[in-house]
């Protein structure tokens, strides 16, 4: 069964399904986990996405995570190993139609630190919301069902916008 990619408008359930799986992971993961964020289209009101949950989880030690690919699994959640980013483990829910992901890796990493600034760049920028949703319907419609396809019509935007989120937060932390 092929995967098929579509761009949902916002649902209010979202952040509902975030903190039901939260309490999972707060679970299974206890002290280890630092931070356990919802990222994501998802995890901005009003913003188009499709319809998985991201989420952001900090840990103490990727070791202890190895050691819990069972517990996850019980979860629901296949394990993909760092999935092309190093320092992470990577886990999908739902199958073919994901439901979840989860990103794990360990504190301060860069690619948690940028994840967390692209959403909060997207909260705090309507008009940079606005375009990437515009974008969004656009690959999703463009893309056939190809996820490299979808992901590279995106690829130009994030990046610059990660660019400007990294300015805005410099800014921002400096008139604090």
């Amino acid at each position: 069964m092929k995967r098929v990619i579509k761009v949902l408008a916002y649902n209010p359930k979202w952040p509902e399904m975030f903190f039901e799986t939260k309490r999972s992971l707060v679970s299974l993961l206890g002290e280890q986990a630092t931070s356990i964020e919802h990222i994501g289209s998802t995890s901005i009101p009003g913003l188009c996405a499709k319809p998985i949950i991201d989420i952001l989880v900090e840990v103490k030690s990727l070791s202890h995570i190895d050691s819990l690919i069972t517990k996850f699994e019980e979860l629901g959640f296949v394990s993909k190993g760092e999935n092309g980013i190093a320092g992470r483990r990577y886990f999908q829910k739902g199958g073919v139609q994901r439901s979840h992901h989860l990103h794990i890796f360990e504190e301060n990493h860069p690619h948690a630190e940028d994840h967390r600034l692209f959403r909060d760049y997207l909260k705090t920028h309507k008009q940079a919301a606005f375009n990437y949703a515009e974008l969004k319907l656009l690959a999703a419609e463009a893309c056939n069902n190809d996820m490299k396809k979808y992901m590279a019509i995106k690829d130009g935007f994030i990046k610059a916008r990660l660019e400007e989120a990294k300015l805005w937060n410099k800014k921002t932390l400096s008139n604090i």
